[in-house]
């Protein structure tokens, strides 16, 4: 019996993984992004937080605060 046959590639290689913001367990090549191109598609170089999530997290921060407007004098 050799070691070899007994592995194959798909056991070395993690398809899913769970997302560090929903904690849902998703499709590590299509719903996580690259974290640098150069990276290769090693499972090492994808993000730990889903698309989705990185949008929502995104859109979130960026949101303009209008609070200042009420503050600002008027001249």
């Amino acid at each position: 019996m050799d070691i070899e046959d007994s592995f194959e590639l798909e056991h070395l290689l993690f398809n899913e993984r769970q997302c560090r913001s929903c904690y849902q367990t998703k499709n590590l090549l299509t719903d996580f992004y690259l974290t640098r191109k150069d990276r290769g598609s090693f499972p090492s170089a994808y993000s730990y937080e889903c698309k989705e999530c990185t949008i929502k997290r995104v859109m979130n921060s960026r949101k303009i605060d209008t609070s200042f407007k009420n503050d600002y004098p008027d001249w």
